[in-house]
């Protein structure tokens, strides 16, 4: 499939690159680091990464805009991005040919190429393998920009090599990343320093969270917290880890209202739950995974499932 993806590559001279809404780094380090792919090895091709901005992210690139026009005969990757209700940027059913690339559970086959690695700790770490089959197959060159956004990529999915999901394969790829010439501090400073407000409500965080006697905790985010700590719906992404350094912790979900939805984040330590967030209009990774729920009274009905998996794991 690698070696498919290549040969779809070199035959168009417009790339369009896009990945899921509300992006995290591995949606970023992956599509931007196959820009920068394509771009050192194709310098006469168009390739463009698109998607709404995020600002938290603005230390590893800024999307491209582009017309519809553009789109006209175009190739049309899509990264890290599970179904197709996750596109950012409904035109991705424009292009000529449409790949996905992924490593999350292929419910939703979509594409003309699909190339799933669920064993993959991040999209990132399957970009590497994709320069690694180039370099083989094509002579493919490598780039420090590129090493950059792929170490993010698989530094954030991995949660700084702390999940389960990082394998030998992951710290092999690591290791021939950290020799391209980049600033490690930098990336670091990027994904991890929090401004103050954000650290008053992590402390918010611990105070309110609860948790029941085999391990499942919940934590309700509301319009109104949000206001008074001066935080976003996105920016609450950075702290959804923090309740894993709690002893005894089984699984959480942290629901964060958002207009006329409300967020749900869930995380574990051990119990699949990505069954969980597929039945609320969700889905992701067996241990992180992402839903929504229309009312809170249906938080409450995720909070009780989870309760049940953490009690019979």
């Amino acid at each position: 499939m690698k070696r498919q993806i290549i040969d779809t590559i070199e035959q168009y001279d417009t790339i369009i690159i896009h990945r899921h809404v509300r992006p995290d780094p591995d949606a970023y380090g992956s599509q931007f680091g196959l820009k920068e792919l394509i771009q050192a090895n194709y310098p006469e091709k168009a390739v463009y990464a698109v998607g709404e901005h995020d600002p938290s992210l603005t230390f590893l690139a800024m999307p491209d805009r582009i017309t519809d026009e553009l789109f006209d005969g175009a190739l049309v990757i899509v990264t890290d991005t599970a179904n197709t209700e996750r596109v950012d940027d409904e035109r991705y059913t424009s292009g000529d040919r449409l790949i996905k690339i992924d490593h999350h559970p292929n419910d939703d086959a979509y594409g003309d190429l699909i190339w799933v690695d669920t064993g993959a700790s991040s999209v990132s770490e399957m970009i590497y393998e994709l320069y690694e089959e180039g370099r083989d197959y094509k002579e493919w060159t490598f780039s420090d920009a590129a090493a950059r956004l792929l170490f993010a990529g698989i530094v954030g999915d991995t949660g700084r090599f702390l999940f389960s999901s990082s394998t030998v394969k992951t710290f092999e790829t690591a290791a021939q990343l950290i020799q391209y010439n980049f600033n490690r501090n930098e990336v670091f400073d990027g994904m991890y320093e929090m401004e103050p407000h954000l650290l008053q409500l992590q402390g918010y965080f611990y105070q309110y969270f609860q948790m029941d006697e085999h391990g499942a905790a919940s934590l309700k985010i509301t319009k109104e917290v949000l206001q008074e700590y001066g935080v976003t719906a996105s920016e609450t992404s950075l702290l959804v880890g923090s309740l894993g350094s709690v002893k005894g912790i089984c699984a959480w979900v942290i629901f964060i209202e958002e207009g006329d939805t409300i967020r749900v984040r869930l995380r574990s330590k051990g119990p699949v739950i990505n069954g969980l967030a597929k039945k609320y209009n969700g889905g992701g990774h067996p241990l992180a995974s992402g839903a929504s729920a229309s009312s809170w009274q249906e938080a409450e009905q995720i909070v009780k499932e989870l309760q049940e998996l953490c009690k019979n794991y």
